[in-house]
């Protein structure tokens, strides 16, 4: 039997946030990547079999899929603020946590900002702070290199019209000179108390390996784990069922000793 979807949309100090409620159980926060959306994690899971052992909460980050983003800036900051703002929205005060790229960069925040709320999570090519090759790439983000491919890609996920696309673009690409953002010190790292478990793909050209190794040595409870031959987002496709299966064990175990 299927379980049932809940999608709604919370009013926040800020944006309209547009999320998703499925199953019953402890929460499990499912943190998308930039200009993708919630429903991109249904590549990834069987959710309606995921529902029946949690909580499944999943939002649109803001700015993307249904989501709004009434400010003229955006920073993984504020997705955290969102997110967090969202759970006590719903009540819920600790949880589990799968962030991929920009969601596991806005789970970070989190983790420091506040560190008891964070149970468990698993972070999926996420960074400490920007590398010059990811701002390389970044800088490239404009309307004007997209293929018609891509748009008609960004225009299934992005409600909003072509406006909000291109907004979206204009913030990747101010990602390349955005210094006060993703700024983790190892010490700031040192204040996370989640077990977490850090994917990596070897080959990922935004966030080189050596960056999650950083990760690594400063989250206290970390493990890390490279996928041969992986990319950035080593969790589609071939890569699907092993990621689905370490992740959800990984969640699963039981609480650390205090």
């Amino acid at each position: 039997m299927n379980a049932t979807r809940d999608p709604r949309t919370a009013t926040l100090d800020g944006p309209l946030l547009h999320h998703t409620l499925l199953g019953d159980g402890p929460p499990l926060v499912l943190l998308h990547g930039f200009t993708g959306t919630g429903a991109d994690w249904a590549h990834v899971f069987d959710l309606d079999a995921l529902a029946r052992q949690y909580r499944l909460v999943i939002p649109d980050l803001r700015g993307h899929g249904r989501s709004g983003n009434p400010s003229e800036d955006f920073t993984t900051r504020q997705c955290a603020a969102d997110v967090l703002a969202l759970l006590d929205s719903l009540g819920i005060e600790r949880f589990r946590a799968i962030g991929m790229s920009l969601g596991g960069n806005t789970l970070l925040h989190i983790a420091t900002r506040a560190p008891g709320r964070v149970e468990r999570m698993v972070l999926v090519s996420s960074t400490p702070y920007y590398p010059a090759q990811a701002r390389r790439i970044m800088a490239t983000f404009t309307e004007e290199s997209r293929t018609e491919a891509e748009w008609a890609d960004m225009r299934s996920k992005h409600v909003h019209g072509d406006a909000q696309i291109r907004e979206l673009w204009r913030h990747g690409r101010g990602f390349a000179n955005s210094f006060d953002d993703m700024t983790f010190t190892p010490p700031l790292l040192g204040t996370v108390r989640a077990p977490t478990l850090l994917v990596q793909g070897d080959q990922d050209p935004l966030y080189p390996l050596e960056l999650s190794v950083e990760l690594y040595r400063a989250i206290p409870a970390s493990r890390l784990w490279v996928v041969p031959g992986g990319g950035h987002g080593p969790i589609y496709g071939e890569q699907r069922e092993a990621f689905a299966r370490t992740a959800l064990a990984f969640l699963a175990e039981p609480p650390l000793p205090a």
